[in-house]
């Protein structure tokens, strides 16, 4: 059960590492393009939540990620066991709980880098980093096993 905590120090290391890289190597609001017009890095930072909503909020920030880390932490060890897919997801949610956390805590900001572009339908998505990343397929991993188990449940009861 303890090598699923790889994972999140895994994701934790990753995470730091490239917004380490990010702030030593680029000014704030520098570009560099990747793949033209789709994906590029963004020196960018947020003081904020998901989206930059609600700025300046770090005493909030610093309450809820305590109380997330722990619930994360208290699930991972009481109702995961056995249960692979659920840790992996919990772990990554984890990782990225922490890896913003960190942030938050040593620049008063969280360092963002990723930016998306879908010409397409003209849009511009939300500047992230490799912690929201890891939030986010954490959640979508804890949905699809929520959705398994379900679907395995109405099996058993046919």
């Amino acid at each position: 059960m303890w090598k699923f905590y790889g994972l999140a120090a895994f994701v934790i290391a990753l995470d730091q590492w490239t917004k380490w890289l990010i702030v030593k190597n680029m000014v704030f609001g520098e570009r560099i393009t990747i793949l033209d017009p789709y994906f590029e890095l963004l020196s960018h930072r947020n003081r904020g939540a998901a989206w930059g909503m609600l700025q300046g909020q770090m005493g909030l920030f610093t309450i809820i990620t305590i109380v997330v880390i722990i619930a994360i932490i208290y699930y991972f060890h009481k109702e995961a066991k056995g249960k692979p897919m659920f840790q992996v997801g919990l772990m990554m949610l984890l990782g990225g709980a922490i890896g913003n956390f960190i942030d938050r805590i040593w620049r008063n900001e969280v360092v963002d880098f990723v930016h998306v572009l879908i010409p397409i339908i003209n849009y511009d998505f939300p500047i992230f980093n490799i912690a929201d990343a890891s939030l986010t397929i954490g959640v979508v991993i804890i949905i699809l096993f929520i959705i398994k188990e379900e679907r395995d449940g109405k099996k058993k009861v046919k």
